[in-house]
């Protein structure tokens, strides 16, 4: 297995063949007929039933599925493995390279893009880009946008009174959140993330987990403070997404102009029937257990009941009203955990087909980052198999449509992991 580097990865412009593969497309309910993939340039080029030529190096698939890479649309690569006292007072150089180790996990998941929905990942994603580190595509949003005592909050009491045009705080100056209590300070935290190159831009409009100081049910940003969000992100042609449980948080950034709702699980019928007429991108997670709140205090393994309480009801009304709905995890503060990503997303087949949950982590999830337009870091097709499509592909060792639950061990059956033409990792070489 190679990771990285010209020596130890296929170079992106030598060209690769997938022979006798049956592919999942990202979108059909079915898998093709055996069939060559010819990849070139970090592409697909060509697809056929028949003979292709030209490839410097043929990968026989023994009738084994190609797929689409993996695509987790809520991720925080530089919350994942520190706890939150780490992640905020912690060493920068140190958390940087723990987040690292991190990502080039998460690629090994078969998780080439993740969209990154609050977290000082500029850096960690240039690397990646530039071939430091192996890890997954990603779209940042920059620092988390959050008011006064908000989700996103995580100053000490102490910290308190806050002088506007003041110091700014840790949790601030590494960029991990910042606080914004007008339209004026609003406007100006997002055009400094898409100064820094967020591809979007994420606002919490109601209370959260994880921040000590917001309870669930608290709306936060009034809707011209998140106006004033959508304004200066729509003028770099993009959007917003929200962070929103509870219906009056969800209502309020709908009408606010806001593209994509993070969460979601304590919304009432009216607001999935509102999200479903306005078209808008409902981005929620399999949440079934608190294991995810491990290490957070007894208040707030308090509301992450309340929201695992909620999400049969989120994902009944997203099929009611035929949401537009987009896969994440949201995983925070657990190594253990961001090891069953895989897990999470075969979770889903609690209300979906296997290939209804698989289209939701590669074509659908590609669907919502293309929302991102000029601002998207890596123009192109993602979550499919098509001639033209960027080649982030997986090769698995049996039927995920048959058996989803192959891709909870990665290891075993991802038996290749491609990302942009770039070969991560092949068992099959001898």
């Amino acid at each position: 297995m190679g990771l990285g580097g010209p020596s130890s990865a296929a170079a992106e412009d030598s060209a690769v063949l997938f022979r006798n593969v049956r592919i999942f497309d990202g979108k059909a309910s079915a898998l093709s007929v055996p069939s060559s993939v010819l990849v070139r340039n970090g592409a697909i080029e060509k697809i056929s039933t028949g003979d292709v030529s030209g490839a410097a190096q043929i990968i026989d698939g023994g009738g084994r599925v190609l797929m689409p890479g993996l695509i987790d649309a809520h991720w925080h690569a530089m919350l994942v493995r520190p706890t939150p006292m780490a992640a905020l007072a912690g060493d920068i150089g140190y958390n940087n390279l723990v987040a690292a180790s991190e990502a080039t996990a998460t690629l090994m998941r078969g998780f080439t893009t993740i969209r990154d929905m609050g977290g000082p990942s500029f850096g960690l994603k240039q690397a990646i880009d530039e071939d430091l580190v192996a890890g997954p595509r990603i779209y940042p949003s920059g620092a988390i946008i959050t008011i006064t005592g908000g989700h996103g909050d995580f100053r000490q009491l102490s910290d308190l009174p806050r002088t506007i045009g003041g110091m700014l705080s840790r949790m601030e100056q590494i960029g991990g959140s910042m606080v914004a209590d007008s339209p004026d300070e609003v406007r100006v935290r997002a055009r400094e993330q898409l100064m820094q190159g967020a591809s979007q831009v994420k606002l919490t409009a109601g209370g959260g987990v994880a921040s000590p100081f917001s309870p669930l049910d608290v709306s936060t940003f009034t809707e011209p403070e998140l106006r004033a969000a959508v304004e200066a992100a729509d003028n770099w042609g993009t959007y917003v997404a929200t962070h929103a449980y509870t219906s009056v948080a969800i209502q309020r950034s709908i009408a606010a102009g806001v593209k994509c709702i993070e969460h979601g699980h304590l919304m009432d019928e009216a607001s999935a029937k509102l999200i479903a007429e306005k078209g808008i991108w409902l981005s929620t997670q399999p949440f079934l257990d608190i294991s995810g709140a491990a290490a957070l205090g007894p208040s707030e393994q308090d509301k992450m009941r309340q929201v695992v309480a909620g999400t049969d009801r989120v994902y009944a009304l997203a099929k009611k009203y035929k949401i537009k709905t987009a896969f994440g995890t949201d995983v925070l503060f657990s190594q253990a955990l961001a090891e069953k990503q895989g897990a999470m997303l075969a979770a889903l087949t609690r209300w979906y087909t296997p290939a209804e949950a698989l289209a939701m982590a590669t074509s659908a999830n590609a669907e919502l980052l293309s929302l991102s337009g000029l601002r998207n870091p890596y123009p192109g097709k993602l979550g499919v198999v098509e001639e033209g499509a960027l080649a982030d592909l997986l090769l698995v060792d049996g039927n995920p449509l048959d058996n989803i639950a192959l891709v909870e061990d990665p290891a075993k059956n991802f038996v290749v992991i491609m990302k942009g033409g770039r070969i991560y990792k092949n068992s099959l070489a001898h």
